[in-house]
């Protein structure tokens, strides 16, 4: 059975009908007029640079910065106020 692309109410092919299947999933749509329309299109670039934002987020950071993060918590760690190191711009104490 074919599924539609449904956007805004309306099936991006154009076609019309009662008994028509329709779905907003990118992955489900088996309709070839409506994976070849703009809006099918425009939304999958956008589903996937969504996926490419949200991987780069989830990445570990480099270990050569998180040096800082661990400095940071051993001047919070000790006791009175310890100044940070230069390169902290706008602290002056932890």
């Amino acid at each position: 059975m074919v599924i539609h692309y449904k956007t805004a109410g309306h099936l991006a092919c154009g076609h019309h009908g009662s008994n028509l299947t329709s779905t907003s999933e990118l992955a489900r749509v088996k309709c070839r007029s409506c994976r070849n329309t703009d809006v099918f299109k425009q939304a999958r670039k956008d589903a996937r640079n969504a996926a490419r934002r949200a991987s780069r987020k989830n990445r570990i950071t480099h270990v050569a910065t998180d040096w800082r993060s661990a400095w940071q918590q051993r001047l919070t760690d000790l006791p009175g106020l310890q100044r940070l190191p230069r390169g902290f711009k706008d602290q002056a104490f932890v």
